[in-house]
């Protein structure tokens, strides 16, 4: 009887020497239950959740992770062999050279061809936006010798150098961007390529435009006569004063506001990127244009707290900044 009085208490204790796990797994691993939303009038009942974004990738513009936006295995042209864009009188774009905002920032595309000369960080896209409408209204391809620029004129001829190896491809600006980490431009797949940026997926350069008053330069095709040690940076030239674009007051719902273009073709442009950065919330993107201003926005949202969760989530797990729209 002694003997199995003595197992019953080791028994007892040993039972009450751990720590019951706490309600929602803490120190389990396990997950918190989730709070179903509360339905609101004339809102679907949603529980919006934005893909994560994985660690020590690069965002590029649209958000493409450059590590999986590279073609097939299969290339299906000799990269080495695509020219050059050659530059030539082109005129100029009748809407992609409007002013525009995005993502809270306003920028005012040059409205002539002169001398520009900027030194900056340069990324690339790939497959992820290739055959998507460009802001010329041309569809991308990642096998030309195209480029994207914030504020260049479209189209536009510029030489990007790499200066700390001296080398250059001539691409042809056909669309806007990129519009996050304070990069310069965003080359084609085939130009990042001949200037080694593949792999990096960014990389210092020197972006030079070609054309002088819509006409070539005369040393447009010669090789750029710079050291190759990098070079000091060049301000941009600086436009007229932004025009401020101004928000309106919408009806039926909360909005993010993402961007606002005077160019359709523009706000289709960052709304195919965005669509593949955002995964199913991308579903809510919408164009909602007044007169010649088109308005990328995301939403609807059914009170501005969910609204500001949704910001707040953009802001953090894509360096996205945006305008609430009541």
């Amino acid at each position: 009887m002694k003997i199995l009085f003595a197992f019953l208490a080791l028994a007892f204790l040993a039972a009450c020497g751990g720590q019951p796990p706490k309600p929602g797994g803490e120190g389990t691993g396990a997950a918190p239950a989730a709070v179903p939303p509360v339905p609101q009038k004339g809102f679907p009942s949603v529980t919006p959740t934005l893909p994560a974004k994985p660690p020590g990738y690069t965002l590029k513009r649209g958000g493409g992770f450059y590590q999986d936006d590279g073609p097939a295995a299969d290339i299906p042209v000799d990269l080495a062999s695509v020219p050059d864009a050659v530059p030539r009188a082109e005129p100029l774009h009748r809407f992609a050279n409007r002013p525009y905002t995005v993502l809270g920032r306003d920028y005012v595309p040059l409205q002539s061809h002169a001398p520009f000369r900027q030194q900056g960080i340069a990324s690339w896209y790939g497959r992820k936006f290739h055959g998507q409408k460009t802001s010329s209204g041309e569809p991308y391809d990642m096998f030309g010798m195209t480029a994207a620029h914030p504020t260049l004129p479209i189209p536009s001829y510029v030489r990007v150098t790499r200066p700390e190896t001296g080398k250059a491809v001539v691409v042809r600006v056909n669309d806007r961007g990129p519009f996050l980490h304070d990069r310069v431009i965003d080359l084609s797949y085939t130009a990042a390529w001949k200037l080694d940026l593949i792999g990096n997926g960014s990389g210092t350069v020197i972006v030079e435009n070609l054309l002088a008053g819509g006409v070539p330069l005369p040393d447009a095709l010669e090789p750029p006569l710079i050291a190759v040690a990098p070079a000091a940076p060049v301000a941009p030239l600086v436009a007229e004063k932004p025009v401020v674009l101004r928000d309106i007051e919408e009806r039926g719902g909360h909005y993010l506001q993402l961007g606002a273009f005077g160019s359709r073709d523009n706000a289709e442009s960052l709304r195919a990127r965005l669509a593949l950065t955002l995964g199913e919330l991308g579903d809510r993107l919408s164009i909602r244009s007044t007169g010649n201003l088109h308005r990328l926005q995301l939403g609807p949202w059914p009170d501005i707290g969910a609204a500001r969760r949704i910001a707040e989530q953009l802001q953090s797990s894509f360096d996205l900044p945006s305008v609430l729209v009541r």
